[in-house]
């Protein structure tokens, strides 16, 4: 109980930390240049606390019961020094934690709205889902064989972006930005647990430490490349998308969540039951765990169903409507200085308050034997996040910008350097787009982005709406890159100095 009692203390303090900067910015909002109405406000408010303490159990859940199962059959794997179970584990594991990962969940909720069911939030789920599972599987196997990951990451947006040529603007935008919704706080620890596991099967050390970073990005490319490729098959029809933000019926302030519960519930069991069942399957087959530990994972798998349900429902009854409607308003304000100014500053903080980013940065700053400082890192991140939202503003304010016109250029850029960069931080670059669109960028700043959309006449929701989380899951990997450059450079100078004495 104790043990429970301190992690679940030192989760909140993080989750405080990356939900409270947004509250209080929408509390200045409200009582300045955005004003709510009271049941709207008092909504949020209520929201918040729902995904404060589910973001709490949820990460708790992860952390007792995920992650040790991504670890456990990851080991497994590693023992049986078996290629053709590697596969089919990757596979089987990548598509049903897709299924269950709360960005994902979130992304294809607010894509089956904005369409009106045109495009099912199912449907994406699915899609995405089977991408992931497929290049989660060529990632396992890279590792074993030791290809290098520049080489493969190349090869994969090289594809990426010759099949973007043939993909309609509706279904670019969901593409990218399910990329980086897929890389979220259920996938990414259960991901590296994998790769960490795997790596193992390597006998050389320094080999198996550069290989267990690079898994996610791999992954995330599967979202990307499988949408894309529905996009193609289907042959849509242009597809049309509007948000309604009439503020009438019911002012309830309760009604809204409790109605909601049987719905999401129903939804994480389904997507939590199929990793439940591979685990307890394993372990009668090959785990052969103590009950103590079995226990402890099934508790953790508790948590891991109540933080989601409270954190959805937070979502989307409290938080994604406000986001949208303050999105909308200041839009319609004839200054558009407001709009872009406040998407800044979201970013800002939004990156700044995110716990995985405060776990990298420490790990550089470790890695490179404190060449490069933690404090330089986040600095870079802030500003590259709030670069990437205020673009995103004005991606929608501006008539014709597009978004390969930012995403194009930006992973040109991301490739030429992973061939100069040290080949650890080009792992650790790609990986931390999934660190920088956490919770609050695939849920408050999407539904922002959507609402100015929706206000903008010139621009379109579907197309100009989404795209946002793409952008901020690329600006990191190019701080990174560009950071690992300098840690070259001052390490080459180190040497030559060093020679010189």
């Amino acid at each position: 109980m104790i043990y429970y009692l301190n992690a679940f203390t030192t989760k909140l303090k993080e989750v405080l930390f990356s939900v409270i900067p947004i509250v209080i910015i929408v509390v200045i909002l409200n009582f300045t240049l955005v004003p709510l109405a009271w049941s709207m406000f008092f909504r949020f408010l209520l929201g918040a606390a729902f995904i404060i303490v589910g973001l709490t159990i949820f990460l708790v859940g992860v952390d007792i019961g995920i992650t040790p199962i991504g670890n456990t059959i990851g080991s497994s794997m590693a023992k049986s020094n078996k290629i053709w179970m590697v596969i089919i584990a990757g596979l089987f594991l990548g598509f049903f934690v897709s299924v269950a990962e709360p960005d994902l969940q979130i992304l294809a909720g607010q894509v089956g709205l904005v369409t009106n069911g045109m495009i099912s939030k199912l449907s994406i789920v699915i899609i995405v889902s089977i991408g992931i599972a497929i290049m989660l599987a060529l990632g396992l196997v890279r590792i074993v064989y030791n290809i290098p990951l520049f080489k493969i990451l190349t090869a994969l947006y090289g594809l990426i972006f010759l099949l973007s040529i043939f993909a309609s603007p509706e279904f670019l935008a969901i593409s990218f930005d399910a990329s980086g919704a897929t890389t979220g706080a259920l996938t990414v620890p259960f991901i590296l647990a994998l790769a960490m596991g795997v790596s193992k099967l390597k006998k050389d050390s320094k080999a198996s430490e550069k290989d267990s970073f690079g898994l996610v990005a791999i992954a995330s490319t599967g979202a990307i490349i499988s949408v894309i490729v529905l996009s193609i098959v289907s042959n849509t029809d242009k597809i049309t998308a509007s948000l309604d933000y009439e503020i009438s019926g019911s002012t309830s302030i309760l009604k809204p969540f409790l109605h909601a519960i049987p719905e999401v519930s129903g939804e994480i069991i389904l997507a939590l039951a199929p990793i439940l069942l591979i685990f307890l399957v394993f372990q009668k087959i090959s785990f052969h765990l103590s009950k103590k530990t079995v226990r402890k994972i099934l508790f953790g798998m508790l948590f891991t169903f109540i933080g989601m349900v409270l954190f959805l429902l937070g979502v989307n009854e409290g938080f994604m409507e406000v986001g949208g409607v303050i999105g909308y308003s200041l839009a319609s304000m004839d200054n558009k200085a407001y709009i872009i100014l406040v998407g800044f500053v979201l970013g800002l903080v939004t990156i700044l308050a995110e716990p995985a980013v405060h776990v990298l940065t420490h790990q550089i700053e470790e890695v490179t034997s404190g060449y490069v400082k933690r404090k330089v890192v986040l600095v870079a991140l802030s500003l590259g996040v709030g670069m990437a939202i205020a673009l995103s503003v004005i991606r929608v304010l501006v008539p014709g910008l597009q978004l390969w016109h930012y995403i194009l250029p930006g992973y040109i850029i991301c490739i030429g350097l992973s061939y100069i960069v040290p080949k650890l931080f080009v792992g650790m670059a790609f990986d931390s787009g999934g660190v920088a669109s956490g919770p609050m960028s695939a849920t408050f700043i999407l539904a922002y982005i959507q609402g100015a959309a929706d206000s903008i006449a010139t621009a379109d929701v579907l197309i100009d709406g989404f795209g946002m989380i793409a952008m901020v899951a690329m600006t990191p990997i190019i701080a990174l890159e560009i950071l690992g450059l300098i840690f070259k450079i001052r390490s080459k100078r180190k040497e030559v100095k060093q020679n010189v004495l």
